[in-house]
Protein backbone atom coordinates (compact mmCIF):
# COMPACT_ATOMS: atom_id res chain seq x y z
CA UNK A 1 0.00 0.00 0.00
CA UNK A 2 1.39 3.32 -0.92
CA UNK A 3 2.19 5.86 1.57
CA UNK A 4 -0.96 8.03 2.87
CA UNK A 5 0.30 11.18 1.51
CA UNK A 6 -0.35 9.77 -1.90
CA UNK A 7 -1.48 12.85 -4.09
CA UNK A 8 -3.30 10.41 -6.35
CA UNK A 9 -6.33 9.98 -4.42
CA UNK A 10 -9.94 10.11 -5.91
CA UNK A 11 -10.90 13.92 -5.71
CA UNK A 12 -14.61 13.64 -4.61
CA UNK A 13 -15.21 16.59 -6.05
CA UNK A 14 -17.98 15.32 -8.00
CA UNK A 15 -22.01 16.41 -7.07
CA UNK A 16 -24.15 13.62 -5.39
CA UNK A 17 -27.81 13.96 -6.45
CA UNK A 18 -30.04 14.32 -3.12
CA UNK A 19 -33.66 13.81 -3.50
CA UNK A 20 -36.44 16.36 -2.10
CA UNK A 21 -37.88 13.59 -0.26
CA UNK A 22 -34.36 12.85 1.58
CA UNK A 23 -33.72 16.74 2.22
CA UNK A 24 -37.54 16.69 3.49
CA UNK A 25 -36.88 13.80 5.37
CA UNK A 26 -33.93 15.23 7.39
CA UNK A 27 -35.10 18.87 8.48
CA UNK A 28 -38.18 16.55 10.15
CA UNK A 29 -36.18 13.81 11.85
CA UNK A 30 -32.76 15.68 12.25
CA UNK A 31 -31.15 12.58 10.42
CA UNK A 32 -30.95 10.95 7.59
CA UNK A 33 -28.33 8.52 5.39
CA UNK A 34 -27.05 8.98 2.08
CA UNK A 35 -25.82 5.47 0.53
CA UNK A 36 -22.90 5.72 -1.45
CA UNK A 37 -21.95 9.47 -0.63
CA UNK A 38 -19.12 7.35 -1.95
CA UNK A 39 -17.93 4.14 -3.93
CA UNK A 40 -15.99 1.50 -2.09
CA UNK A 41 -13.38 2.27 -4.66
CA UNK A 42 -12.71 5.64 -3.68
CA UNK A 43 -13.00 5.03 -0.24
CA UNK A 44 -10.42 2.25 -0.01
CA UNK A 45 -7.10 4.08 -0.28
CA UNK A 46 -8.43 7.04 1.99
CA UNK A 47 -9.24 3.74 4.39
CA UNK A 48 -5.21 2.90 4.19
CA UNK A 49 -4.28 6.40 4.71
CA UNK A 50 -6.78 7.74 7.99
CA UNK A 51 -5.77 3.97 9.70
CA UNK A 52 -2.02 4.87 9.41
CA UNK A 53 -3.14 7.93 10.84
CA UNK A 54 -4.96 7.10 13.88
CA UNK A 55 -2.83 4.41 14.74
CA UNK A 56 0.29 7.07 14.62
CA UNK A 57 -1.33 9.46 16.70
CA UNK A 58 -3.96 7.47 18.89
CA UNK A 59 -3.00 8.09 22.51
CA UNK A 60 -2.24 5.23 24.72
CA UNK A 61 -5.18 3.52 26.11
CA UNK A 62 -5.62 0.73 28.86
CA UNK A 63 -6.91 -2.18 28.85
CA UNK A 64 -10.79 -2.28 27.76
CA UNK A 65 -11.83 -3.33 30.89
CA UNK A 66 -9.64 -1.05 32.79
CA UNK A 67 -11.36 2.06 30.85
CA UNK A 68 -13.95 4.45 31.76
CA UNK A 69 -17.86 4.15 29.39
CA UNK A 70 -16.21 6.84 27.61
CA UNK A 71 -12.97 5.41 26.82
CA UNK A 72 -14.59 2.15 25.93
CA UNK A 73 -16.99 3.25 23.33
CA UNK A 74 -13.90 4.55 21.05
CA UNK A 75 -10.09 5.49 19.58
CA UNK A 76 -10.35 8.96 18.98
CA UNK A 77 -8.47 10.98 17.35
CA UNK A 78 -9.43 15.21 16.16
CA UNK A 79 -8.42 17.18 13.41
CA UNK A 80 -6.94 14.10 11.20
CA UNK A 81 -6.76 16.51 8.47
CA UNK A 82 -4.34 18.31 9.84
CA UNK A 83 -2.22 15.28 10.48
CA UNK A 84 -2.33 13.79 6.75
CA UNK A 85 -2.40 15.10 3.20
CA UNK A 86 -5.13 12.20 2.15
CA UNK A 87 -7.34 12.93 5.56
CA UNK A 88 -7.26 16.71 4.59
CA UNK A 89 -8.45 15.58 0.81
CA UNK A 90 -11.07 13.83 2.82
CA UNK A 91 -12.29 16.22 4.78
CA UNK A 92 -12.42 18.77 2.57
CA UNK A 93 -13.83 16.95 -0.23
CA UNK A 94 -16.41 19.39 -1.80
CA UNK A 95 -19.07 16.37 -2.47
CA UNK A 96 -19.64 15.89 1.39
CA UNK A 97 -19.82 19.36 2.10
CA UNK A 98 -22.35 20.31 -0.74
CA UNK A 99 -24.47 17.48 0.45
CA UNK A 100 -24.11 18.99 3.83
CA UNK A 101 -25.34 22.70 3.14
CA UNK A 102 -28.25 21.29 0.97
CA UNK A 103 -29.56 19.14 3.85
CA UNK A 104 -29.48 22.24 5.74
CA UNK A 105 -30.45 24.22 3.59
CA UNK A 106 -27.73 27.20 3.78
CA UNK A 107 -25.83 28.25 1.17
CA UNK A 108 -21.86 26.80 1.90
CA UNK A 109 -20.39 25.33 4.79
CA UNK A 110 -17.26 25.78 6.62
CA UNK A 111 -14.93 23.18 8.65
CA UNK A 112 -15.92 22.60 12.19
CA UNK A 113 -13.62 19.38 13.08
CA UNK A 114 -13.11 16.39 11.75
CA UNK A 115 -12.72 13.16 14.18
CA UNK A 116 -11.55 9.46 13.45
CA UNK A 117 -13.78 7.06 15.66
CA UNK A 118 -12.94 3.44 16.19
CA UNK A 119 -14.54 1.00 18.09
CA UNK A 120 -12.59 -1.55 18.88
CA UNK A 121 -13.47 -5.29 19.29
CA UNK A 122 -15.56 -5.78 22.56
CA UNK A 123 -15.67 -1.67 22.10
CA UNK A 124 -18.42 -0.57 24.59
CA UNK A 125 -21.71 1.51 23.41
CA UNK A 126 -21.11 5.16 23.09
CA UNK A 127 -23.89 6.61 25.47
CA UNK A 128 -27.03 8.65 24.53
CA UNK A 129 -25.52 12.28 23.61
CA UNK A 130 -26.30 15.86 21.61
CA UNK A 131 -23.48 16.52 19.91
CA UNK A 132 -23.27 20.31 19.96
CA UNK A 133 -24.01 20.33 23.90
CA UNK A 134 -19.97 20.94 23.35
CA UNK A 135 -19.85 23.28 20.95
CA UNK A 136 -19.76 27.46 21.77
CA UNK A 137 -21.58 27.75 18.48
CA UNK A 138 -24.60 30.32 18.02
CA UNK A 139 -27.10 28.59 15.49
CA UNK A 140 -28.81 25.79 14.58
CA UNK A 141 -27.34 25.04 11.27
CA UNK A 142 -24.74 22.16 12.39
CA UNK A 143 -24.55 18.77 10.61
CA UNK A 144 -22.10 16.09 11.48
CA UNK A 145 -21.27 13.23 8.57
CA UNK A 146 -20.38 10.45 10.01
CA UNK A 147 -18.98 7.38 7.31
CA UNK A 148 -17.60 4.25 7.94
CA UNK A 149 -14.45 3.48 5.65
CA UNK A 150 -15.20 -0.43 6.27
CA UNK A 151 -18.14 -2.39 5.74
CA UNK A 152 -19.69 -2.34 8.82
CA UNK A 153 -22.64 -4.56 10.26
CA UNK A 154 -25.32 -3.52 12.51
CA UNK A 155 -24.12 -5.59 15.31
CA UNK A 156 -20.56 -3.67 14.98
CA UNK A 157 -22.12 -0.28 16.34
CA UNK A 158 -24.30 1.91 13.57
CA UNK A 159 -25.95 4.44 15.34
CA UNK A 160 -29.42 5.07 16.38
CA UNK A 161 -31.55 8.71 16.18
CA UNK A 162 -34.13 10.05 18.12
CA UNK A 163 -36.16 11.40 15.57
CA UNK A 164 -37.24 15.27 15.71
CA UNK A 165 -34.92 14.99 19.01
CA UNK A 166 -32.76 18.23 17.32
CA UNK A 167 -36.63 20.14 17.63
CA UNK A 168 -35.49 20.98 21.23
CA UNK A 169 -32.54 22.03 21.00
CA UNK A 170 -30.25 22.37 23.91
CA UNK A 171 -31.63 19.77 25.92
CA UNK A 172 -29.62 18.83 29.30
CA UNK A 173 -25.99 20.05 29.71
CA UNK A 174 -24.23 16.82 29.60
CA UNK A 175 -21.19 14.82 28.34
CA UNK A 176 -21.09 11.71 27.04
CA UNK A 177 -21.66 9.46 29.87
CA UNK A 178 -23.67 7.09 32.09
CA UNK A 179 -25.55 9.99 33.12
CA UNK A 180 -26.22 11.07 29.78
CA UNK A 181 -27.32 7.81 28.67
CA UNK A 182 -29.88 7.39 31.55
CA UNK A 183 -30.90 10.62 31.79
CA UNK A 184 -31.94 11.42 27.63
CA UNK A 185 -33.32 7.72 27.02
CA UNK A 186 -35.70 8.66 29.51
CA UNK A 187 -36.41 11.97 27.78
CA UNK A 188 -36.61 9.99 24.55
CA UNK A 189 -39.28 7.86 25.69
CA UNK A 190 -41.25 10.95 27.19
CA UNK A 191 -41.43 12.68 24.69
CA UNK A 192 -42.17 9.58 22.35
CA UNK A 193 -39.38 9.89 20.04
CA UNK A 194 -39.00 7.44 17.46
CA UNK A 195 -35.46 5.54 17.14
CA UNK A 196 -34.33 4.93 14.07
CA UNK A 197 -31.19 3.09 13.38
CA UNK A 198 -30.24 2.15 9.51
CA UNK A 199 -28.16 -0.68 10.20
CA UNK A 200 -25.62 -2.21 8.19
CA UNK A 201 -23.59 0.36 5.83
CA UNK A 202 -21.05 0.13 3.34
CA UNK A 203 -18.06 1.69 3.45
CA UNK A 204 -18.75 5.56 1.62
CA UNK A 205 -22.67 5.27 2.94
CA UNK A 206 -23.05 7.76 5.32
CA UNK A 207 -25.54 9.15 7.82
CA UNK A 208 -26.00 13.16 7.98
CA UNK A 209 -27.57 13.97 11.64
CA UNK A 210 -28.37 17.77 13.03
CA UNK A 211 -26.05 18.81 16.23
CA UNK A 212 -28.96 18.82 18.38
CA UNK A 213 -29.94 14.88 17.64
CA UNK A 214 -29.79 12.66 20.23
CA UNK A 215 -28.32 9.44 19.35
CA UNK A 216 -26.03 6.32 20.36
CA UNK A 217 -24.38 3.34 19.38
CA UNK A 218 -24.41 -0.37 20.99
CA UNK A 219 -21.33 -1.80 21.59
CA UNK A 220 -19.05 -3.62 18.73
CA UNK A 221 -19.31 -7.88 19.92
CA UNK A 222 -17.43 -8.37 16.42
CA UNK A 223 -13.87 -9.30 15.63
CA UNK A 224 -13.85 -6.35 13.83
CA UNK A 225 -13.02 -2.70 14.28
CA UNK A 226 -15.58 -0.32 13.60
CA UNK A 227 -13.66 2.25 11.36
CA UNK A 228 -15.24 5.11 10.82
CA UNK A 229 -14.37 8.88 9.77
CA UNK A 230 -16.75 12.21 10.86
CA UNK A 231 -16.57 15.87 9.38
CA UNK A 232 -18.88 18.44 11.70
CA UNK A 233 -19.91 21.21 9.15
CA UNK A 234 -20.90 24.90 10.45
CA UNK A 235 -23.17 27.35 8.02
CA UNK A 236 -21.25 29.98 6.74
CA UNK A 237 -21.66 33.16 8.70
CA UNK A 238 -22.34 31.44 11.76
CA UNK A 239 -21.12 33.11 15.01
CA UNK A 240 -19.46 31.85 18.29
CA UNK A 241 -22.16 31.85 20.87
CA UNK A 242 -22.40 35.36 23.33
CA UNK A 243 -22.41 32.71 26.04
CA UNK A 244 -19.65 30.24 26.75
CA UNK A 245 -21.63 27.74 29.27
CA UNK A 246 -19.31 24.84 30.25
CA UNK A 247 -15.64 24.52 30.15
CA UNK A 248 -15.86 21.51 27.58
CA UNK A 249 -16.95 24.68 25.22
CA UNK A 250 -14.34 26.86 26.48
CA UNK A 251 -11.50 24.05 25.17
CA UNK A 252 -13.59 23.38 22.34
CA UNK A 253 -13.40 27.04 21.44
CA UNK A 254 -9.68 27.29 21.76
CA UNK A 255 -9.53 23.86 19.70
CA UNK A 256 -11.56 24.27 17.15
CA UNK A 257 -11.93 28.03 16.46
CA UNK A 258 -8.88 29.57 17.75
CA UNK A 259 -8.47 33.51 18.61
CA UNK A 260 -12.14 33.89 18.26
CA UNK A 261 -14.19 35.48 20.84
CA UNK A 262 -18.04 35.64 21.87
CA UNK A 263 -19.73 36.66 19.08
CA UNK A 264 -17.11 36.60 16.36
CA UNK A 265 -17.49 35.02 13.38
CA UNK A 266 -16.50 31.37 12.82
CA UNK A 267 -13.70 31.47 10.07
CA UNK A 268 -10.20 30.62 11.68
CA UNK A 269 -7.48 28.82 9.81
CA UNK A 270 -8.85 25.92 11.34
CA UNK A 271 -12.23 26.89 9.77
CA UNK A 272 -11.92 26.71 5.70
CA UNK A 273 -14.85 27.31 4.00
CA UNK A 274 -15.65 23.72 2.04
CA UNK A 275 -18.18 24.32 -0.16
CA UNK A 276 -20.39 27.64 -1.21
CA UNK A 277 -23.57 27.46 -3.79
CA UNK A 278 -23.04 31.57 -4.42
CA UNK A 279 -19.49 32.53 -3.69
CA UNK A 280 -17.30 29.33 -4.87
CA UNK A 281 -13.56 29.16 -3.94
CA UNK A 282 -10.96 26.69 -4.05
CA UNK A 283 -11.49 24.07 -0.71
CA UNK A 284 -9.70 25.82 2.03
CA UNK A 285 -9.85 29.04 1.05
Amino acid sequence: MKPYEDAQLPDLQSDYPLSDELIAQYREDGHTIVRGAAAKEEIAPYREAIRQCVMANAKPMDPLEKRSTYGKAFIQVANVWERSEAARKFAFARRFAKIAAELMGVDGVRMYHDQALFKEPGGGHTPWHQDQVLWPIDTGKTITMWMPIVDISAAMGSMTFASGSHKLGYAVDLLISDESHRTLKELIAARGFPTVTYGAMAAGDATFHDGWTMHNAPANPTGETREVMTVIYVADGARVAEEIRTRSQALDLAGCIPGAGPGDLIRSPLNPLLYSKSNPEPPGE
